[in-house]
């Protein structure tokens, strides 16, 4: 049997690329946006210690979606003040944008604690060799406590990169054609639902096996070292 897509097939391979791109867009965000909120949250300076927890717990004790509805919606008047101040006649944010900037808002939340666990994790000892041999500060973060962090965060990481795949749909909402809402605009045509959000199941479910094969090559090549000097 021969699965009748009623022409819809092409629009579904636009919005599965459409989600391909705004996952890795958030994801960029959010690391960025995890690993300094991991520094900051284990640095010796309090306020430092304060606005990487502020930054966790607030964008976490908020849903995905309203952060989404948040940034698109509360964007207007922002950036009608500053088309006005630019002399231009309008300007606006993007659902792509908006999506991108919601998402990696919250994956980055989620990566602080992941990588802040992951610096936790490294014996200070490290530390203590780097500057035994006369390593600045910086450089000890970028040769030695990074390369181990990212090793120890890794599969956290790639959990919430899976889950972050899934939270794209979200996005349909403020009308980026992602895979969901193409999905709903082909229900609406062909009037058969199971069909498509049944295709749009399967679809999601293939890219999650594909960033689980990413995730085990990632793996294997973070733990390299490790794995040889434990044997």
């Amino acid at each position: 049997m021969i699965l009748d897509l009623h022409g819809f097939g092409p629009a579904l391979a636009a919005g599965t690329l459409m989600t391909i791109k705004l996952a890795l867009s958030a994801l960029a965000v959010g690391l960025v946006l995890g690993l300094l909120g991991a520094l900051a949250k284990t640095s010796p300076y309090k306020l430092l210690q304060w606005l990487g927890g502020s930054y966790s717990t607030l964008v976490r004790g908020v849903p995905e979606l309203l952060w989404v509805l948040l940034i698109y919606f509360g964007t207007v008047g922002l950036m009608r003040s500053l088309a006005d101040l630019l002399g231009v006649e309008s300007l606006e944010l993007s659902a792509f944008a908006a999506g991108t900037i919601a998402l990696g808002l919250c994956f980055g939340a989620y990566a602080t604690e992941v990588f802040r666990g992951a610096i936790l994790a490294i014996p200070k000892g490290h530390r203590e060799a780097g500057l035994a041999l006369g390593l600045s500060r910086p450089r000890i973060l970028w040769k030695l406590i990074l390369p181990q962090m990212w090793r120890i965060a890794l599969p956290g990481l790639g959990n919430l990169f899976m889950i972050l795949m899934k939270d794209t749909a979200l996005v349909s909402v403020i009308g980026l054609e992602e895979i969901m809402r193409r999905s709903q605009i082909a229900v609406t045509a062909s009037k058969e639902p199971f069909t498509f959000y049944m295709v749009a199941a399967f679809i999601y479910l293939g890219l999650t096996i594909l960033a689980m094969i990413g995730l085990y090559f990632l793996e294997k090549r973070a733990s390299r070292g490790f794995i040889r000097s434990a044997s």
